[in-house]
């Protein structure tokens, strides 16, 4: 798979230190792709952004980190690098104060145009809330809405694993670099997303989760999303600052009231008294989002004959004692993404349960 025209031009723009997001999109208004920008030549482009910017552009040893991006979309069909003005690149993205000028995406290029409703809260979620989370993103990725997400502990992995049990579209957007996933246990529901879904960052290769990247990751879930649905969240949470920033860019926002008791409702108790919709039903959000059921044409979807194959092949490679995913893709013949799919499948009915240090146990027939 051939880099298009230009890509090491791209990456080397969002690369050089200290051109930021608008620097960029300076030079990109004034001189068209960044090919166009890389021959406009130094007086040119100090005209723009100063000399001093200029200078950083341009001299920046960047060379290795081009090299290496190029050589992860490579790794295989799954991986894309998206720039602005690509047919790819995400629409909802451009009504945003400041697009990414790059993503790294690994999985289903397409969904990154699909509607779509993003679910947010607590890393610290209740049982219940992460039941309801489930609950809520399985049926709207069962309507036909991509569902969208951090893919952090909590509310956010609950939305996650909702859609994909429901064999729904769902998108996670990371505040780390797209070869770096965190936290570490999600490994397995990461693998399950980027094969039926999509993992999305706007970071270089290799960045760590630095605690100020994830409230800037969160204006893409807002942005790319129609509506914002929070299920449980403190006052003080980045699920808030979610909501805030869906709320400026013209998106909807949702809450799911709790108990007046719970210090993990008082974040969506807020912002009901801030004009929030409450929401009791799915069909609450698809009213109000004015959204009629509809199932988007999957790309070789699994049969339901596979698929119950696939589950009888994991179920009897586990047997019932304690088994890691390395040794039951061994026993099963089976990928470790789609034994992720139906790892999260089997543990949301019920019949398999997740141990510490990634092992999964089958539990009794009830």
């Amino acid at each position: 798979m051939s880099a298009p025209a230009g890509l090491a031009d791209w990456l080397q723009l969002t690369l050089a230190p200290g051109i930021g997001g608008e620097t960029q999109r300076r030079l990109l208004a004034a001189f068209g792709p960044a090919p166009a920008v890389f021959a406009a030549g130094h007086s040119a482009l100090a005209a723009v952004i100063g000399s001093a910017a200029t200078q950083r552009l341009l001299t920046s040893d960047s060379a290795a980190a081009v090299a290496a991006a190029l050589a992860w979309r490579e790794g295989g069909d799954d991986r894309h690098i998206v720039v602005l003005g690509d047919a790819d690149y995400p629409q909802a993205l451009l009504e945003i104060a400041d697009p990414p000028t790059l993503l790294y995406v690994r999985g289903r290029l397409e969904l990154l145009n699909r509607p779509a409703l993003a679910i947010v809260g607590s890393r610290n979620a209740t049982p219940a809330g992460e039941k309801t989370a489930e609950q809520f993103a399985a049926a709207l990725a069962g309507a036909g809405l991509s569902i969208v997400s951090g893919l952090a502990l909590g509310i956010d992995g609950a939305a996650h694993r909702g859609a994909l049990a429901a064999g729904g579209d769902t998108l996670a957007f990371i505040g780390t670099g797209i070869d770096r996933l965190y936290p570490a246990r999600n490994h397995a529901l990461a693998s399950a997303i980027a094969e039926q879904g999509a993992i999305v960052s706007e970071y270089p290769l290799g960045t760590p989760p630095l605690p100020a990247n994830f409230p800037r990751r969160n204006r893409l879930i807002a942005g790319i999303a129609r509506g914002v649905l929070v299920v449980e969240a403190a006052v003080e949470s980045g699920s808030l600052i979610t909501a805030r920033l869906a709320g400026e860019q013209g998106r909807e926002v949702f809450a799911i009231p709790g108990s007046i008791h719970s210090p993990q409702a008082r974040g969506c108790h807020q912002l009901l008294r801030q004009g929030a919709k409450l929401v009791e039903t799915a069909n609450d959000v698809l009213e109000e989002l004015a959204w009629h059921v509809h199932i988007p044409t999957r790309k070789g979807p699994v049969t339901a004959e596979a698929a119950d194959a696939d589950e009888q092949r994991l179920l009897a490679a586990l047997g019932h004692g304690p088994c890691a995913l390395d040794a039951l893709a061994q026993s099963s013949g089976l990928t470790a993404e789609r034994l992720s799919v139906i790892l999260l499948q089997l543990e949301l009915a019920g019949r398999v349960a997740s141990l510490p240090g990634g092992r999964y146990q089958r539990l009794p027939e009830t």
